[in-house]
């Protein structure tokens, strides 16, 4: 068991500090935060979602925003559409679960608000569906991956893709991401000292 500790330690950490040297990946995290930002100030909101541990993550993304992350701030309009159960199971009952995503968009969407999709594989239709309205709507893209990407790369107008083949490994760097993200957007409204 200490080998399989050590190797899971070794291969996250691996993955992070590959995230840590990328100046590419670092001015692809600034450009989300400002976009997240700019939309904020306009008067905007952040919707974001995923399926399974993305789903967590999108609710932790808009937990952070709308409490606190570090520093005392007002309140950052998020919305994770993956949260409320009655809304998620009578759109799938009713349109099928393709479209629990896409619907949310269609009635919480506005013009210059900021979709956050997370999507490991970037393969998943109810997030994909809910992109191409987000597209329509005139709503900015941006997409957390892992893989290839998948489909959803060709969807966002910024994708934050984790360069890893594992799961597991993704998650734990996408939550990296998003706590970043969290402290760069909540830096910006944060009350100065």
């Amino acid at each position: 068991m200490t080998s399989k500790v050590q190797e899971s330690f070794r291969q996250s950490s691996a993955v992070i500090w590959q995230l840590a040297v990328d100046r590419g990946f670092h001015k692809k995290l600034e450009a989300a935060a400002g976009r997240c930002i700019r939309a904020v100030r306009r008067g905007r909101k952040i919707l974001t979602f995923g399926n399974g541990g993305s789903a967590a993550d999108a609710q932790h993304f808009a937990c952070e925003l709308v409490g606190r992350f570090e520093r005392e701030r007002r309140a950052i309009p998020a919305i994770a559409l993956n949260t409320n159960v009655s809304v998620l199971t009578s759109i799938g009952n009713d349109y099928g679960y393709d479209r629990v995503f896409e619907r949310q968009v269609e009635a919480q969407g506005r013009r210059g608000d900021v979709v956050v999709a997370i999507s490991t594989s970037g393969k998943s239709e109810n997030v994909n569906r809910a992109l191409r309205l987000a597209k329509k709507m005139g709503l900015y893209r941006i997409g957390l991956t892992g893989k290839t990407g998948g489909s959803m790369a060709r969807l966002v107008e910024l994708e934050l893709r984790i360069p890893s083949v594992s799961t597991p490994r993704t998650q734990e760097a996408q939550i990296t991401a998003i706590h970043i993200l969290c402290d760069l957007i909540e830096t910006a409204f944060a009350k100065k000292r």
